[in-house]
């Protein structure tokens, strides 16, 4: 048997292909979808893919089960679980619980474990040839290293109001369920530390049952109301993409037939493209961008999280334009395709040209801790970080808006005198600003350092 996990550290995402050497077929499990990666390594390895499926409709990702089937010409096998409301729309075969089927030799094995979605399977794989026991889960989102699937995104990102609890309660008994197999069972999740699909995910690839058993919270609770009760509290605020995520990824993803070819643009193709409304996306880093940016653009980095606060932060509807280094621009364009944001149009690598060309550059003001501590009656402090991190410890008489929820609730926030952005170091209070920079709000600073800086200069926290 041929085994190979495939990681997407922006979205801390894994997908598998799993292959019969003998027969040379090939499985591959929640693709992402820039899809080449599979295709290359099957080919790489002598096999074919023959079979394509997913644990479940994913709301974190767009799905590339469909691109990849239609690539390759492989039978799509989804998930016919959790009632019609949970099924997929477009063509497929459909799997339920208690079903098998063959990839060459190695035997897949369904089960349904609803809990983090109504339709979720996991797939036991067993290695014929050396023996006739399940050696390995493929759990998706229902069970990660140290943590659990979390059961309250369909109400919380979805806004399928009523769910959670009771997705809770389904995801203790799959839980049960999934206890009934061996200790020695290898578990490999579809997510791994950072992902926003559950809380406190461990960072290495894969555990086995029985370590799970062992140590993870969710395996000890003693009755299924604690598990309820631990499962929902303290879950990350969901980004705002995951229901739209949900929808494409139940109704069928677009093809996209290869990846976006942005165009480099000039100084005046820029600025057409600016005065047109299309997106633009800097994707430089905070420092370069708070010393100089084209105005309305926003910041985000390309780092580890850009797929995620692209897709929190962006209209999926519009074009965009890339800000960046032209060797930066395919993996930018790969890391929007994968949150669903298609419309690529063109990129610009060089804002000193920009400059050259008598354009102006915007610049973000950057406050200290020192400064903001002398001002705070004639500014309003805004902190645009998680909940938990607010109630660790904040700034007193700052106001609470996470960044991802700025543009839906700028009526809350004073905008006529100064306004000081901060999260943890700086980098989501620069896309803050940025944020609302682009919505015309005027005189915004950054707290330089964010409020470690404030703390390490021994400034008062309020929880």
């Amino acid at each position: 048997m041929y085994f190979e996990r495939f990681f997407v550290r922006d979205l801390a995402q894994a997908s598998y292909l799993i292959g019969c050497q003998q027969t040379g077929e090939a499985l591959v499990v929640d693709p992402r979808r820039d899809t080449d990666i599979y295709i290359e390594t099957a080919r790489r390895e002598g096999l074919r893919i023959t079979q394509v499926t997913e644990t479940h409709i994913h709301a974190d990702f767009q799905s590339g089960a469909r691109e990849l089937s239609e690539e390759t010409g492989a039978q799509l096998l989804l998930s016919d679980e959790g009632g019609a409301d949970w099924h997929y729309r477009f063509a497929h075969h459909g799997l339920h619980g208690g079903d098998s089927f063959m990839v060459g030799n190695v035997r897949i094995d369904v089960l349904h474990t609803p809990g983090h979605t109504p339709e979720h399977l996991t797939f036991l794989i067993t290695d014929t040839p050396a023996g006739d026991v399940p050696t390995m889960a493929l759990t998706g989102d229902f069970d990660f290293v140290g943590a659990v699937g979390r059961p309250d995104l369909l109400e919380k990102a979805a806004r399928v109001s009523g769910t959670q609890e009771a997705g809770a309660r389904e995801l203790y008994h799959s839980l049960l369920r999934l206890q009934e197999q061996p200790d020695h069972l290898t578990l490999w999740p579809g997510h791994g530390a950072g992902s926003a699909c559950g809380k406190a995910l461990g960072a290495v690839p894969s555990t086995t049952l029985g370590y799970e058993r062992k140590t993870s919270p969710a395996f000890k609770a003693e009755t299924e109301d604690d598990f309820v009760s631990q499962v929902l509290d303290g879950q990350p605020e969901p980004p705002s993409y995951f229901g739209r995520m949900k929808v494409e990824n139940r109704k069928g993803p677009a093809l996209l037939h290869g990846l976006p070819r942005p165009a480099e643009l000039s100084v005046d193709q820029l600025a057409t493209a600016a005065a047109e409304g299309v997106q633009l996306v800097d994707a430089r880093s905070r420092q370069e961008f708070s010393v100089g940016h084209v105005a309305g653009s926003l910041n985000i980095q390309a780092d580890e999280g850009f797929s995620t606060w692209a897709g929190w932060t962006l209209d999926s509807t519009r074009p965009v334009v890339l800000i960046a280094p032209e060797y930066r621009i395919e993996e930018l364009v790969r890391g929007l395709v994968r949150v669903g944001i298609d419309q690529v149009t063109g990129y610009f690598g060089d804002v000193q040209a920009w400059l050259d060309a008598g354009k102006e550059l915007r610049e973000l003001p950057q406050v200290t801790p020192e400064e903001l501590n002398g001002r705070r009656s004639d500014v309003t402090v805004v902190d645009v970080r998680s909940r938990d991190e607010w109630d660790e410890g904040h700034i007193s008489g700052a106001l609470h808006v996470h960044v991802g929820e700025l543009r839906d609730r700028l009526g809350e926030i004073p905008t006529g005198h100064p306004l000081v952005l901060h999260c943890e170091s700086g980098d989501r209070s620069t896309l803050g600003a940025s944020i609302l920079e682009s919505m015309g709000v005027e005189s915004v600073a950054n707290l330089d350092g964010g409020i470690a800086a404030w703390k390490q200069d021994a400034l008062p926290v309020t929880a």
